[in-house]
């Protein structure tokens, strides 16, 4: 907007600062990063006890794998001793991390269940 004296009352490129006059001038500013979060891995731990449909249960129900992706990650945690559930952010890892394990109790199953960070 222009006042009388033809002077820009709109600093967004006015005159005197480097713009001409249309307010169409560009505004730089220095918007801080956003930091991804770090992601953790959720692993289930194998053991000698724990049944395999247990585990392709708890990879189902907590962590929303199909039927199918349930049961390589059990087989994978059975061949391999360890195996990876989920990528997640700190939160949501330790969550998981403590309803499998509940989980596991309630049902009287020594199946462990730890995070490591990506």
């Amino acid at each position: 907007m222009r006042g009388n004296n033809g002077d820009s009352d709109n600093h967004e490129g006015g005159r005197g600062q480097g713009g001409n006059g249309t307010g169409t001038g560009i505004v730089a500013k220095t918007r801080p990063k956003t930091k991804k979060p770090s992601l953790y891995k959720v692993l289930l731990l194998n053991d000698d006890y724990t049944p395999m449909e247990f585990v392709v249960h708890i990879l189902e129900k907590i962590f929303g794998k199909n039927r199918e992706d349930a049961i390589e990650v059990m087989l994978h945690v059975h061949r391999h001793g360890v195996g990876v559930c989920g990528l997640f952010t700190f939160e949501v890892a330790e969550t998981k991390v403590t309803q499998v394990i509940e989980f596991a109790r309630r049902h009287q199953h020594p199946l462990q269940c730890t995070m490591e960070k990506e």
